[in-house]
């Protein structure tokens, strides 16, 4: 959400916007290669009208989640997701190596 610190634990704010009436799924990154921004074991969390906090990928992934875990938390059905860049894009782009992760989204409650 705008203007909330991301030093809030993602869960914990999952946990509040659940208890409040939300429809809330939660992305975990479950596998990562070569160059990713955040290890294994980061959350992001969204709600059903599309507000999201954590972070995932430091930035690339987040909104491409979004329609994601809209469709989880409408089917009640968890998905996994995956992302990357091939090395040779991103030398293209002016990183050092590409990436990839992996995700599983899922509805709490």
């Amino acid at each position: 959400m705008p203007g909330q610190p991301l030093t809030l634990d993602p869960l914990t704010v999952a946990a509040e916007w659940h208890a409040d009436g939300r429809g809330v799924a939660i992305a975990t990154v479950i596998e990562t290669w070569s160059s990713a921004p955040r290890p294994a074991g980061s959350h992001l969390v969204i709600d059903s009208a599309g507000n999201f906090h954590g972070s995932v990928s430091g930035g690339c992934v987040e909104e491409a989640l979004i329609p994601e875990a809209l469709e989880v938390i409408a089917s009640g059905i968890g998905r996994t997701v995956e992302f990357g860049v091939t090395d040779d894009a991103a030398r293209k782009a002016g990183l050092f190596c590409g990436g990839r992760i992996r995700l599983y989204i899922e509805k709490l409650g």
